[in-house]
């Protein structure tokens, strides 16, 4: 194993934070990226059926449609997840009468 691969292997730990945080704004916007294409691909087969020089009202108002079920989709999943994240607390009801 080649041991300049090891020695930077390990120095990852040391990485300077204004990289790391260049590390992770570059790495959202990959995944908005991959996410937008999603989408763009999910919804033009939907509601494409002949390409042409432009979209007709039906393909404009089910691309519409589209997007727009596929952020509600994701809000309640986020929600979901949320919710499922969230420490449920012991009985707290007080006993005294």
């Amino acid at each position: 194993m080649d041991s300049s691969w090891n020695s930077s292997a390990a120095g990852l730990g040391s990485v300077d934070p204004q990289l790391q945080h260049l590390i992770r704004v570059e790495t959202q916007k990959q995944r908005f990226q991959q996410l937008v294409h999603q989408v763009t691909e999910l919804c033009w087969e939907k509601c494409v059926d002949k390409p042409g020089p432009a979209l007709d009202s039906r393909a404009e108002a089910c691309f519409v449609n589209c997007v727009d079920r596929f952020i509600d989709t994701s809000q309640f999943t986020l929600h979901q997840l949320e919710q499922t994240q969230k420490p449920k607390p012991i009985f707290s009801e007080s006993l005294s009468d």
